[in-house]
């Protein structure tokens, strides 16, 4: 048996849906026509339907199962309930009207393939509604069954291809977006091992300088004490000789700074270890209580170095006004990437800030970030990052969050790093992002995430404006 096509016409008119039938049966179809019942269920009379089926497709034949209704409001109830491959519609409803009713069909209805069916001969109106969705227009009193079947069966391969396109081209800009994150993420980790090269050369060159220094020491002790192995008594001029010769006074007071300098390197690059395992849980599959303020400290670690003065930079006051916040239940590596680029971003606005300072003539600037934590109602917390940099323009705060935007010179920004923090702050996390600023008054951007994932509610941010300001 074969399986028939499932019609759904949306038409008003009973004498229009009765000739359709009419003219199909009589070129040679076999269309089952069935006017709905809008005073009984829709499922009474999908049931009524499909029993006059079964009769009906007893043998080989291709059947048209033509189900009729006379308001775009049934039409939908049909299409929520049962399985249509075309949609036949009239643009004239008692409760719709013109390319109106098309779009609120396909707004619920998007993947089903529609014809419109109209009396007027407007090429002007077909145009517009081809151009709204519609995979053909046909003139009622113009319409024959072999036109009607053609015209049905384009519309569904049609749409079949345009599905098929539709889904490849979401695969596709997934797949770029995935690119476009690692490579966000790659920018991260090349600048993260840069600050972390650089935090770990200072211990590490500061051990290998002392390490020439102790083995000398050592050896000269063990110079003198095989000097005492030898029988010399401590009065013996080889003995005073040997403790003139390595300044025995000296060495004595030397040595235990230079260890203690050794040991202080030596807990320099464990303490830099483990913010690297605090820091570096990017891929950590599922939530856990975290301490924001771990996060953010482990990131301040790594940036250390860009907060010190250097040539053309003064040094970067920071100013760390931390609540007493609960433990957050997030992804922690994710977090901290946020906090990464916001904290970049800010060090970034303070350096040109300086050059412009240099440029100018102002001697007064004092580069400053300042971070705050808050604990909020509605169990949420609320952290604000902000710095005295030069601010941006409104226009410029309309497009922070878009990809690829930047104010940085070309190779100095991918434009990716807020239009990611967005996304894990607001979707992975359902908190809010907002960035207030003004030309000249610097930035300051206000993060709030609930504590459980449980309390994801979308609350607005004028809370945390009150609280963190």
């Amino acid at each position: 048996m074969n399986v028939p096509l499932s019609i759904l016409l949306v038409e008003d008119s009973l004498d229009d849906a009765e000739l359709l039938a009419i003219e199909l049966e009589r070129s040679g179809y076999n269309p089952i026509y069935k006017r709905v019942d809008t005073t009984t269920t829709v499922q009474d009379n999908l049931a009524n339907t499909n029993l006059d089926l079964n009769v009906s497709s007893l043998n080989d034949r291709e059947y048209w199962l033509l189900t009729h209704v006379p308001r775009l409001d049934v039409g939908i109830q049909y299409l929520s309930c049962d399985r249509f491959d075309v949609v036949l519609l009239d643009l004239s409803l008692p409760d719709s009207f013109g390319l109106d009713t098309l779009r609120t069909l396909q707004a619920f209805a998007p993947d089903i393939p529609v014809v419109v069916l109209t009396g007027a001969d407007d090429r002007e109106l077909s145009l517009q509604a081809m151009a709204t969705g519609a995979q053909d227009y046909l003139v009622k009193d113009r319409i024959s069954a072999q036109l009607l079947e053609r015209s049905i069966r384009y519309a569904i391969e049609r749409k079949k291809a345009e599905t098929h396109i539709i889904r490849a081209l979401e695969q596709e800009r997934e797949l770029q977006q995935l690119k476009l994150i690692h490579s966000d993420k790659l920018a991260s980790l090349g600048q993260l091992v840069a600050s972390v090269a650089h935090e770990i050369s200072n211990p590490v060159n500061f051990i290998f300088a002392n390490l020439t220094h102790v083995d000398r020491c050592t050896q000269d002790l063990l110079d003198l004490i095989d000097l005492y192995q030898q029988g010399y008594s401590p009065n013996a001029p080889e003995i005073q000789d040997k403790i003139e010769e390595i300044d025995l006074d000296f060495l004595k007071e030397d040595l235990p700074k230079m260890l203690n300098s050794m040991q202080m390197g030596a807990d320099r690059l464990g303490e830099l270890v483990l913010t690297l395992r605090n820091f570096s849980r990017l891929d950590a599959a599922e939530m856990k209580p975290f301490n924001i303020h771990e996060g953010i400290d482990s990131t301040l670690l790594i940036l250390r170095d860009r907060l010190k003065e250097k040539s053309g930079h003064a040094a970067i006051e920071l100013i760390k006004d931390y609540g007493n916040l609960p433990l957050v239940e997030c992804y922690a590596g994710q977090l901290n990437q946020v906090f990464m680029n916001l904290l970049s971003n800010a060090i970034d606005a303070l350096h040109q800030q300086n050059l412009d300072s240099s440029d100018d003539g102002s001697e007064n600037f004092h580069p400053t970030i300042t971070i705050r934590t808050q604990t909020l109602e509605n169990n949420r917390v609320g952290i604000s990052i902000k710095d005295n940099g030069p601010g941006m323009s409104e226009s410029v705060q309309t497009k922070i969050f878009d990809p690829f935007f930047t104010t940085k010179e070309v190779g100095k920004g991918t434009g990716l790093g807020l239009s990611i923090s967005y996304q894990i702050v607001v979707e992975k996390h359902g908190g809010q992002f907002k960035c207030i600023s003004a030309l000249g008054q610097g930035a300051e951007f206000l993060l709030e995430i609930p504590v459980r994932q449980s309390e994801r509610s979308q609350l607005p941010l004028n809370q945390a404006n009150e609280l963190l300001s």
